[in-house]
């Protein structure tokens, strides 16, 4: 097959394009670099069935050629980023889905969005099942991304009952791994580069709040099967595995050996007390759920950020 990526030099993006070279497919990576790397599509630039775009997805998008499927994953993702680039943050995901959609329609390809668990807000039931419809502040600092997204899987939806477009929606929740940006801002990578600099782990509220971390070679695992599956409505993919704040500082400490402090700061407006994935749907429709512990994944983000010291 022949698949486009937009936001393809991403985190996620770049760990879907691995996979899909790795099973022989051609993949043409968009991407206009505001949150994405050049360092994290490197290795494949040579490869005979890479292609990067250079293209910002909120203006039209024009690719030549076939395309059997397109995975729209460009977003700015983590509150650091959204909060910088808001005006952004809502244009990808409006227009930018809009024109990806577009394109979709006119190649007659597959369409997956990149969602979140962010739809959810700060929820009033945990887990979060996908039939739950959210508790979210549209006017928040996080409602530009929140938002975004939530309009994001509306127009697929009608895309796909308007146009019957193939459309997939998932749902990611928090997910973690190797080409996070040390300077992401999400709790893994903050933790872990603050322990290896022996600095104060940064804590927001009581760290009470929960959260749960999927590694992302199970992610875009699940990504994969979804793609081959007939589901057209969101699906929750992520590690039902629930742990406070403070348990995750605790285990990140533990495996680095680190004496660092916590820092205890102001809870941001509108962040979400508790965070757990119901994956019900997922286990029984796509014969998915996390493989990768904790402990494990974490031993691996810890050694390459380790090079980023």
């Amino acid at each position: 097959m022949r698949i486009l990526i937009t936001g393809g030099a991403g985190f996620l993006g770049s760990h879907l394009c691995e996979l899909l070279l790795s099973k022989k497919h051609k993949v043409v990576c968009m991407d206009n670099f505001i949150t994405g790397s050049r360092d994290n599509i490197t290795s494949f630039l040579t490869a005979p069935n890479f292609e990067l775009i250079e293209h910002n997805v909120t203006e039209y998008i024009n690719v030549d050629g076939e395309l059997d499927w397109i995975l729209h994953f460009a977003s700015p993702a983590s509150p650091v980023d959204y909060l910088k680039y808001p005006i952004q943050t809502l244009k990808v995901g409006s227009l930018g889905t809009h024109n990806a959609l577009g394109l979709a329609l006119a190649k007659g390809a597959g369409f997956l969005l990149a969602s979140t668990s962010e739809v959810y807000g700060d929820p009033s039931c945990n887990p979060q099942p996908e039939k739950y419809w959210g508790n979210v502040n549209p006017i928040g600092p996080r409602g530009v991304y929140d938002e975004a997204k939530r309009f994001a899987e509306a127009i697929t939806m009608a895309y796909h009952r308007y146009h019957n477009v193939n459309t997939r929606i998932v749902r990611i929740f928090n997910t973690y791994g190797i080409r996070m940006r040390a300077n992401d801002g999400r709790a893994v990578p903050n933790f872990i580069m603050q322990a290896l600099k022996s600095k104060p782990l940064t804590i927001y509220g009581d760290g009470s709040q929960t959260r749960s971390f999927c590694y992302v070679d199970d992610l875009v695992r699940g990504i994969w099967n979804l793609m081959n599956t007939e589901i057209h409505e969101p699906v929750n993919i992520g590690n039902p595995r629930e742990l406070t704040m403070l348990e995750l500082t605790k285990i990140i400490l533990q495996i680095i050996g680190s004496n660092s402090k916590i820092d205890y700061c102001s809870l941001p407006l509108n962040d979400p007390k508790v965070r757990r994935p119901d994956i019900s749907l997922a286990r029984a429709q796509l014969d998915w759920e996390p493989a990768i512990k904790l402990e494990d994944g974490l031993k691996k983000t810890i050694q390459y950020f380790k090079s980023k010291v």
